[in-house]
């Protein structure tokens, strides 16, 4: 080995968080039609500084980060169900964030905001610090194989990040089908000292978080789920 091979230039840099993971996918036209419609009004730019929440929503207001919204399922009938509270939603392809605004359009929904972007840089550069009232990431990449687990989202560095953008009294709810991620969320959450279970192990279901086409599916061929919530003391 040459000592050029031997010196810290050489060795490859950390991997950075992501919290997505990159994937083909066709956009269909009503997905196209509401991007172009809607999208003025509900997809916010990216931009590497804090942002005016009681601008971008028009009111001030408890502030819920989703993590990954996929097809906006979710996403949609939680905001619903909550229309006091304003949702920033964070999705990287095209295809979901246009799915979502089709919902938003066709449910009349005033209470969502979506950023096309890595949700990870959106926390470390677009959130002061207390904004948010809760976090929900449902459902995310479970990088099964061992050799890629520390891919995956929730890991201390990851809740580190996170934390002083929650407020006091906050929420963090993950969700997934995979139970040994399950598992390593509720290690992950358990171990910070700042964070408290509402649960004794795993949650209940929250009521707002309801079943999708996918998880039905799942459930109905003997998968399990698991939800992970905790506050923030």
């Amino acid at each position: 080995m040459s000592d050029k091979e031997n010196t810290p230039e050489s060795v490859p840099p950390r991997r950075p968080i992501r919290s997505f993971v990159l994937r083909t996918g066709r956009t269909t036209v009503g997905q196209a039609r509401a991007l172009e419609s809607l999208g003025p009004q509900y997809l916010v730019p990216y931009s590497p500084q804090p942002a005016d929440l009681a601008a971008l929503f028009g009111r001030e207001a408890p502030t819920v980060l989703e993590i990954g919204f996929g097809m906006g399922e979710a996403t949609a009938h939680i905001a619903g169900l909550m229309p006091g509270t304003n949702f920033l939603c964070c999705e990287v392809h095209t295809p979901g964030v246009g799915a979502l605004l089709k919902r938003i359009g066709e449910l009349g929904l005033t209470n969502i905001r979506v950023v096309q972007h890595d949700a990870v840089e959106v926390l470390d550069h677009m959130l002061a610090p207390g904004a948010l009232a809760g976090v929900h990431i449902f459902f995310p990449d479970p990088w099964h194989k061992a050799r890629h687990n520390k891919r995956r989202l929730v890991q201390p560095h990851f809740i580190a990040k996170l934390l002083p953008r929650l407020a006091s009294g906050g929420y963090i709810h993950c969700a997934t089908d995979w139970e040994p991620y399950a598992q390593q969320m509720l290690e992950v959450l358990s171990a910070e000292p700042a964070l408290e279970n509402t649960a004794a192990g795993f949650a209940e279901r929250p009521a707002y978080r309801p079943l999708t086409k996918f998880e039905n599916r799942g459930l109905r061929l003997g998968h399990g789920v698991w939800d992970v919530v905790f506050r923030k003391r």
